[in-house]
C-alpha cells in the first residue's frame, strides 16, 4: 500500500517565476488550508506581482531574497515550521547560459548546495526533523544531452550528457541532491521535466515571445533550420507530477514528468501563427507567418528532447490532462486577456529555452 505524503507548510523557492507562480497557485486551489512561504529574489524573470491575487490568503507569505542567504533560509525553516521544500529558483535561459555562465553555476549549482545545507541544518543536526519531510528539486531534461531523431525517449536511467551551461549546472545540482540523501539520509525527490508552456511565462521563451512578435508586428526568430525537437509540457500538468511525486513518491528517486507532445519548433511557430491569422485577420502583417525569420542557430543546440513519463505514469498514476491543442489555446487565450501583466522588454537574440 502506498504510503501517502502530505505537505503541510511549504517553502516554495522561485515562487515569482514562471513555474513557481503557477505551482503556488495549483497548489492552494488544491489544498486551500495550506501554508506556503514564496522565497524570491526577484530577478528579471521573477515578478512579484503576479502573487498578488494571493496578497489577502491567510496561508500565504512572500519573502524577497536569495536562495544563497543560508541564514535566511535557516530562519524560514525555524519560524515557518517548514517540513517540504520545492525548489523552483534557477536561471534557466539557455542562450542567457551561453553568453554569461557564471549567474547559472553560482545560483543553479552554490544556492541549490545553499538550501541544502540550510535544511540540514535546521532539520537535522539542530533535531528540527520533521516526523516526514520533503526536499524536492525541480530540474529539466536538458540534464540528458540530445537525442537523434529515431533514439528512444530520455528515462531516468539515462546517462547524464549535458551539453550547455545551463544543462551542467542542472546536472550538476541534481547530483548534490541525491547526495544529501545518500549522505545525510534527507528526504528528497527530483523530477526532470520537459519545456514548459502556459500563463506567467517571461517572453524571451519561445511560445510567449512569438505571440508578443505576433501581436507587435516585429520578426519571429527561428534558429536554423526550425526543425529542432522538443516535448512540450503544459505547466499546471507539470504541476500536477509534482504534486504526485510528493504526495506518493519514493523518496530518493527521480522522475520524468513530460507531455507527451513532441513538436519541431517551426511547426510550433507556424501554428501560433494560424492561430493569430483566424484571431486577427485585418492585421496589417497578416499572413502573420510572413514574420517568421531564420537566424544563424546557436553554439551547441541540442536537437532533440523526448521524455519517457511511464516511471511516473505506472507508479503514481500520472496521466497530462492538456492536449498540445488545449494547452496552446489556454496559453494564446490568456496572453491575449492579460496583455498589461506581461509587456516587458525582450531581447531578442534568441528564441527560447
Amino acid at each position: 500500500m502506498t504510503t501517502v505524503y502530505q505537505p503541510k507548510h511549504l517553502l516554495v523557492t522561485g515562487g515569482a517565476g514562471f513555474i513557481g507562480t503557477n505551482f503556488v497557485y495549483y497548489w492552494l486551489q488544491q489544498y486551500p488550508d495550506a501554508h506556503i512561504v514564496v522565497l524570491d529574489s526577484l530577478t528579471y524573470a521573477g515578478t512579484r506581482s503576479n502573487l498578488d491575487a494571493l496578497n489577502e490568503h491567510p496561508g500565504f507569505r512572500f519573502v524577497e531574497d536569495t536562495i544563497l542567504n543560508q541564514g535566511k533560509v535557516e530562519k524560514l525553516l525555524r519560524d515557518e515550521a517548514i517540513d517540504t521544500v520545492v525548489h523552483f529558483a534557477a536561471e534557466s535561459h539557455v542562450d542567457r547560459s551561453i553568453y554569461g555562465p557564471d549567474a547559472f553555476f553560482k545560483t543553479n549549482i552554490t544556492g541549490t548546495h545553499s538550501l541544502l545545507k540550510a535544511a540540514k541544518k535546521v532539520w537535522m543536526d539542530e533535531g528540527n526533523l520533521p516526523v516526514a519531510h520533503r526536499f524536492h528539486h525541480v530540474s529539466t531534461d536538458e540534464v540528458y544531452g540530445t537525442l537523434g531523431p529515431d533514439d528512444p525517449a530520455f528515462t531516468e536511467t539515462t546517462p547524464y550528457q549535458p551539453t550547455s551551461p545551463y544543462a551542467a549546472s542542472k546536472a550538476c545540482s541534481d547530483h548534490i541532491v541525491n547526495s544529501y540523501y545518500h549522505t545525510y539520509g534527507m528526504q528528497t525527490t527530483i523530477s526532470n521535466c520537459s519545456n514548459n508552456y502556459g500563463p506567467w511565462q517571461f517572453p524571451e521563451k519561445l511560445i510567449p515571445l512569438t505571440i508578443s512578435n505576433l501581436l507587435e508586428g516585429k520578426p519571429i526568430p527561428v534558429y536554423g533550420d526550425g526543425q529542432q525537437i522538443r516535448d512540450w509540457l503544459y505547466v499546471d500538468d507539470h504541476n500536477r507530477g509534482i504534486e504526485l511525486i510528493l504526495n506518493k513518491g519514493r523518496v530518493g528517486e527521480t522522475y520524468n514528468i513530460g507531455g507527451n507532445n513532441e513538436q519541431a519548433n517551426m511547426s510550433l511557430v507556424k501554428q501560433l501563427c494560424d492561430a493569430m491569422n483566424a484571431r486577427f485577420p485585418s492585421a496589417a502583417h497578416y499572413p502573420h507567418e510572413s514574420l517568421i525569420t531564420h537566424v544563424a542557430d546557436r553554439p551547441g543546440h541540442d536537437r532533440r528532447y523526448a521524455v519517457d513519463t511511464t516511471k511516473i505514469t505506472t507508479e503514481l498514476g500520472y496521466q497530462p490532462l492538456e492536449t498540445f491543442e488545449t494547452g496552446m489555446q489556454k496559453t494564446l487565450e490568456w496572453y491575449l486577456d492579460h496583455l498589461s501583466s506581461w509587456e516587458v522588454t525582450v531581447s531578442l537574440f534568441g528564441t527560447h529555452e
